[in-house]
């Protein structure tokens, strides 16, 4: 066994440590929230990373978004610099009843797995990188940029502004992105394709106010009914994606069991699947439309009158091949198009856009990093996936460093239930990615 692999698993109980420490910050950084534990969060991660070693740390922002925390350890001579990336804010926690332990943020062990909210998106992408820097002592065989953000799961609103802002400085020869999934606890897995993403409110008009459903409706249509006739029309018999214009990526050679995927996603039995082909082309290469939510009277207290606006949040994932202001554009004429009954339509996007990517792993860091992942796993070879989620900033990382070999990675599988209750970590698959990450750091030594 090399001495790098020795020395990250004899560093793991401290990572373990500190990655539980850095769990119980509940860096959330959506709007209407309390923001100074994203600012705590920034800070104590900064603190790991100069007590790993790091020559140089500071917090870059951009346009009032929340902190990144940049790091950097110099290239030896000759050798390319590797830039490392994750982020250490957090969805919310949501319904705290559906949690195995009263508080999210803080981390419980149960069958092999750490629960909490952020032990895997990504805290535990962020103690990876350390884990590995950790590994050399803080003098890693090739040089190391790290950038560790604070509003990914917000969106990276401000990310693209700060990477622009500060291109050179974050320039490398390879990216680590570790924020990511391995196709099995026992398979590991390089990412090489993600969805794109835009989220819209589509809302429907017909009436200047509400009036008497008894004296009114018959001849005169309510928007509520208008509005779940427009979504109807978003897919075709069989589940499809009915929106004409866009795009369906290439299919990968993998797919997925149908009993597993029912039991990952919890589906309620008698549910069917809906669209056609493989799972995988579901799940990785084909578009999707998803109503996220709907203003309405609630059921409880509406009264008998016709609505006369009704507004939905309807969420599109994009296929590699299509880009956002392509979708958008055929959204909102699909939308207006399918109108019913002369409804007043209006589509406005919530946010920005998010790209598809697809990334061609060829070459000697891909080399490097198969190479890396089969000794971690122990002879086990890496396999290609997509992703059905979407890590926008991964396009304007392709643009702004077009040289750069961008390895997609990660510490989540199957069953880390990212975004919901009961988020976790499989603890022997953690060993492995940090394992993993020391070795390609000296794989990719030149």
């Amino acid at each position: 066994m090399s001495d790098v692999v020795n020395a990250v698993r004899a560093a793991m109980p401290a990572v373990r440590a500190d990655l539980e420490a850095l769990v119980k910050i509940p860096a959330i950084a959506f709007d209407g929230l309390d923001h100074e534990p994203v600012r705590q969060g920034a800070n104590a991660v900064q603190r790991l990373l100069e007590d790993a070693g790091a020559a140089e740390t500071r917090q870059l922002s951009h346009g009032g978004g929340q902190p990144s925390v940049y790091a950097h350890f110099p290239a030896p001579a000759g050798q390319p610099t590797v830039l490392l990336y994750a982020h250490q804010d957090v969805q919310p926690v949501g319904d705290l009843a559906k949690w195995v332990q009263p508080d999210p943020f803080t981390v419980v062990e149960k069958d092999g797995r750490l629960y909490g909210r952020g032990v895997a998106d990504d805290k535990a992408g962020v103690m990876a990188h350390i884990a590995a820097l950790r590994a050399f002592g803080g003098k890693p065989p090739v040089g190391v940029k790290l950038l560790i953000e604070g509003e990914e799961e917000f969106g990276s609103p401000t990310l693209e502004g700060l990477l622009r802002d500060h291109q050179e400085l974050l320039a490398a020869d390879v990216v680590v992105i570790a924020d990511s999934q391995n196709w099995r606890t026992e398979v590991p897995a390089l990412t090489t394709t993600l969805r794109g993403v835009i989220n819209v409110y589509v809302e429907v008009s017909l009436l200047n106010g509400a009036v008497h459903s008894g004296m009114f409706g018959g001849p005169v249509p309510d928007a509520l009914t208008a509005l779940a006739r427009l979504i109807a029309t978003l897919h075709d018999d069989n589940g499809d994606v009915a929106v004409a214009g866009l795009a369906s990526g290439r299919s990968s050679d993998l797919d997925y069991d149908e009993a597993a995927l029912r039991h990952e996603a919890g589906m309620l039995p008698g549910t069917e699947f809906i669209g056609t082909g493989r799972l995988t082309e579901r799940l990785w290469s084909k578009p999707t439309a998803t109503v996220l939510g709907i203003d309405a009277p609630g059921a409880a207290e509406s009264a008998n009158a016709l609505q006369p606006k009704a507004r939905a949040k309807v969420s599109f994932r994009l296929a590699a091949g299509d880009s956002a202001a392509n979708a958008l554009k055929a959204v909102e004429e699909h939308f207006r198009a399918n109108a019913p009954w002369g409804a007043e339509v209006t589509v406005v996007p919530e946010g920005g856009l998010g790209d598809p990517c697809a990334i061609d792993a060829t070459g000697p860091s891909f080399d490097a990093a198969r190479a890396a992942f089969a000794e971690a796993w122990d002879g086990t070879e890496p396999v290609e996936i997509g992703v059905g989620g979407s890590i926008p900033m991964i396009a304007t990382f392709q643009e702004l460093f077009p040289e750069a070999a961008i390895l997609v990675t990660g510490v989540e599988d199957q069953y880390s239930n990212p975004h919901g209750p009961n988020e976790s970590l499989d603890i022997k698959m953690f060993e492995r990615v940090c394992v993993a990450e020391a070795l390609l750091l000296e794989k990719l030594k030149r």
